[in-house]
């Protein structure tokens, strides 16, 4: 999007925006944005962003990651780099972007602050500082990925809204289906988003995948009007999280590198052809919602 695109699209009052309007404003020569969001916490979405990223640029595209949880910046702890809390200095326009990115190959990393106590007492337009962004790197990268905060706060609606794709992380357990369908709920409803990505995390087995895929599939096509493209699942095979993470961002060949291979090939075979969405079944699965007056409780897995 142009500048004055993103300006007047920030300033409008009721800023449903239709897919096919994005798609149309696509210029080839500009980054592919890629929000990645989730209904609750702890479901791998920084670990599932940072994978992504990294082996989209290791396929040689040249990648930009933002940590969009301004104060608690998850990716380079994750990523055992120091936090230096240096986006305040940006905001506050005594570094320059290029002095803040931390660049290794075709991998940047725009990093967040962790408890800077200057961006709790100064609340700025959180979508307004990644939009102005996006609109100065989106010539200089294929991809740009917003790992969001967890929830459905207005600055995650705004970015998930604004970026031309989404992925929504979502686990088997109970809150993180109900909340993920919120996220999408919302994102219609208020934006007219008509079509996301869903990441499946930490499956256990075949049965539990399928029945997570026909839960929120047969609620999206019944409630909303929506396309859920499944990208796939990941195994977890982990007592804790960080082994889990260990295990997810090791490029040594295994089971959870293999997966997430076959992931971001599904990614990319779909967003790197901009002419349609008319891919096989195998790449997809696509859902198409009714748009009915009333809403019954997701039924639990």
């Amino acid at each position: 999007m142009s500048e004055l695109r993103a300006t007047k699209w920030l300033l409008s009052n009721h800023p449903k925006i239709s897919q096919q309007n994005i798609r149309n404003d696509f210029n080839s020569t500009k980054a592919k944005t890629i929000a990645v969001a989730s209904g609750k916490g702890g479901v791998g979405k920084t670990s599932v962003t940072l994978k992504t990223a990294h082996l989209l640029s290791m396929m040689g595209k040249k990648v930009l990651l933002i940590d969009c949880d301004f104060n608690l910046s998850n990716t380079v702890v994750k990523l055992g780099l120091p936090i230096k809390n240096e986006l305040w200095d940006y905001v506050n326009h005594q570094k320059t972007l290029d002095e803040i990115i931390i660049k290794n190959g075709n991998f940047h990393l725009l990093p967040a602050c962790s408890g800077n106590l200057d961006f709790s007492d100064n609340e700025e337009s959180i979508e307004k500082i990644i939009i102005d962004i996006l609109t100065e790197k989106e010539s200089s990268y294929d991809y740009i990925f917003l790992d969001c905060s967890a929830g459905v706060s207005k600055s995650v609606l705004t970015l998930s809204a604004y970026c031309d794709y989404r992925m929504v992380v979502v686990t088997p357990d109970k809150s993180s289906i109900t909340d993920s369908y919120s996220l999408l709920k919302l994102l219609n409803k208020k934006y007219g988003i008509n079509e996301n990505h869903l990441v499946l995390n930490k499956i256990s087995n075949q049965s539990q995948y399928s029945k997570l895929v026909n839960t929120l599939s047969s609620t999206v096509d019944r409630f909303l009007n929506c396309r859920l493209n499944i990208l796939g699942g990941i195994s977890f095979m982990f007592e804790d999280s960080d082994s889990f993470d260990q295990h997810l961002l090791n490029f040594s060949d295994n089971k959870i590198h293999s997966q997430f291979t076959k992931l971001v090939k599904k990614l990319t075979d779909e967003v790197d052809d901009t002419r349609s969405f008319s891919g096989s079944e195998e790449l997809y699965l696509s859902i198409k919602g009714n748009d009915l007056k009333q809403e019954v409780q997701i039924q639990s897995l």
